[in-house]
């Protein structure tokens, strides 16, 4: 059987997790007009060698960067079995993204991964146990799905089991829905003089032949089929987003595909970012990826200076992952240095007190953690901290005027959903780095699952 056969008996007469643009591609391939390659994204970053705690070196089946990213490039049409089919191909296997997502999950050089997705979807067998393998990676360690041009239908059933989903301002998610295609050649073959013969033992031995018109029974029993596995299709994405895409709102999609912010709207992504950006902020082990949201500098966010956050960037990629805002920027940074001023007058002659309060000036520390870490070095007193922060309302992020007195306590935010919903609401600083709250809690939960590891 030739190459284009084989792809044949996999596109044709069984279900497809694939868009309906991928469909037709396939199509014209096996029809001879196209052939199949797809270039490899970002196959310069990282290596697929790592070094252990004791200096040996050894090979992993997916690239890891020096500071223990994993990189898994899924680009191309997905099947089940396969081994190492590559994008060279135009084809990825469900079979090896399973032996890289193990890799991954058992190498502990590997902290965090990067799902670099080009996908369209492909086979529905072996997709669900894939994603569900993505799911149980994202419980240990932060798995950042990067739509670095498409995650759709299948593409998007893996994504759905990351730990968060960023999509470029031009990628494109969804088609959450399910597609088979039959072929009917019995009129061509007419036309061409030509009359199969098809003989054969068990009544539905040749059901789907292309050589006769599909039947109604046989169409019947392959829709059901199809809706069992769009079913189950729903119940993978609601299980790997959690509460930021129930089973009920993927299914109102109707197997739209949505671009960039959008795709955020729809609550099929949780924010606007770039490979580079989500790469460089894992590799800071920040454990966090928020280095694009709405169109903020990194300085705006945390008060450092840009070059030193983006450490590793091109300048032209720093150009088009940033709006212009330096006027922001300064305004921003000098509120904060305003209001730690405002601690450093509180202290007195608190050597202390002083030097946390100079460390912070330089490593960009807003006012509210630092008074938390005066609290926690005894450096300072809770009323103290609390007056300070309040007497400038701009960088009064947590605490109020009236809570100031001796007998104030630090208000602990619950290590729930609903409490990260509540600070989410309640605090302009957290609104204006994280575009939704599915953002933030999905931030909050990995945060609390790297901790947990640590201990």
């Amino acid at each position: 059987m030739t190459f284009l056969a084989h792809i044949a008996d996999k596109a044709f007469n069984r279900p497809l997790l694939l868009t309906p643009d991928k469909t037709r591609v396939l199509i014209d391939v096996l029809a001879g007009r196209i052939g199949l390659s797809s270039a490899e994204l970002n196959q310069f970053t990282g290596s697929p060698v790592v070094v252990g705690e004791d200096g040996m070196r050894k090979m992993v089946p997916l690239r890891v960067t020096s500071d223990g990213v994993g990189i898994m490039t899924l680009s191309g049409s997905l099947v089940n079995r396969g081994a190492w089919i590559g994008s060279s191909s135009g084809l990825i296997s469900y079979e090896g993204l399973q032996f890289q997502i193990s890799a991954a999950k058992n190498t502990k050089e590997v902290k965090s991964v990067i799902l670099d997705l080009d996908c369209p979807g492909g086979e529905a067998v072996g997709c669900f146990k894939t994603a569900a393998a993505i799911r149980d990676l994202a419980a240990v360690k932060p798995v950042i799905a990067v739509v670095n041009s498409l995650a759709a239908s299948g593409g998007y059933a893996l994504a759905s089991g990351a730990t968060e989903i960023v999509v470029e301002p031009d990628g494109y998610v969804g088609s959450i829905g399910v597609v088979m295609v039959h072929t009917d050649y019995s009129k061509s073959l007419e036309n061409e003089g030509i009359t199969p013969t098809i003989m054969f033992a068990g009544a539905h031995k040749v059901d789907g032949n292309p050589f006769e018109p599909l039947g109604d029974e046989v169409k019947a029993e392959w829709h059901a089929e199809m809706m069992q596995i769009y079913d189950e299709f729903l119940v993978t994405v609601a299980a790997g987003r959690g509460g930021r895409t129930s089973k009920e709102q993927a299914r109102a999609t109707e197997a739209r595909i949505y671009r960039g912010a959008d795709a955020v709207a729809a609550g099929l992504a949780d924010r606007v970012g770039s490979f580079e950006l989500v790469l460089s902020d894992l590799s800071r082990g920040a454990g966090r990826t928020t280095s694009q949201v709405k169109g903020k500098r990194m300085s705006e966010i945390s008060g450092a200076p840009v070059a030193e956050q983006n450490a590793g960037i091109t300048q032209t990629q720093l150009n088009d992952a940033v709006v212009k805002g330096s006027e922001a920027a300064v305004k921003a940074d000098r509120e904060r240095m305003a209001g730690l001023d405002v601690l450093a007058g509180k202290v007195g002659g608190n050597a202390a007190a002083l030097q946390i309060i100079a460390t912070a000036k330089q490593d960009g520390s807003s006012v509210e953690a630092t008074g938390l870490k005066l609290i926690n070095a005894d450096a300072f007193t809770k009323a103290a901290v609390l007056t300070a922060i309040a007497a400038d309302d701009k960088t009064a992020v947590a605490a109020a005027p009236a809570a100031a007195d001796a007998t104030t306590q630090v208000a602990a935010v619950p290590q729930t959903e609903a409490g990260w919903t509540a600070e989410y609401e309640a605090n302009k600083a957290i609104r204006g780095e994280f575009l939704t709250v599915g953002s933030y809690i999905a931030f909050k939960k990995r945060d609390a699952a790297q901790k947990e590891a640590q201990e």
